[in-house]
């Protein structure tokens, strides 16, 4: 368990890891980049963060001559998945109906995510029956 929760990456990481989906394995300079378009972060925050990411087992790192390449360890959907995990677990009980009420009556869906809802729904009764 201790090994999980080193590795929940925190929502700087969290940002981090959303550029390297978006970007590819990138360097440095490319991620604080992309960071500074939400908020002002210092390049050696950037690198700082990478480096404490990069302990985590979050990203791996390559040299290209002088520069250092991060690549994101796990996709986007792993990632998630695990977050959704912990968070169902710890807020709601393990419950995924009560995470789904709780969602829908705190946030107005628009028509066309309620009915990509109803099919996914569909499609699990079908593979239940």
């Amino acid at each position: 368990m201790m090994a999980e929760k080193k590795n929940k990456p925190t929502e700087a990481e969290l940002n981090i890891l959303t550029i390297l989906w978006e970007q590819g394995p990138s360097s440095v300079r490319i991620v604080n980049a992309e960071l500074n378009k939400m908020r002002s972060v210092g390049y050696t925050t950037t690198l700082k963060q990478l480096q404490i990411m990069h302990e985590k087992g979050l990203v791996s790192r390559v040299n290209d001559g002088r520069t250092h390449i991060y690549t994101a360890e796990r996709g986007k959907e792993e990632t998630q998945k695990q977050l959704l995990d912990r968070l169902l677990d710890a807020a709601f009980g393990g419950s995924a109906s009560k995470l789904v009420m709780q969602v829908l009556g705190n946030h107005k869906s628009s028509r066309k995510e309620l009915e990509e809802i109803k099919k996914l729904i569909q499609k699990l009764e079908e593979d239940h029956s």
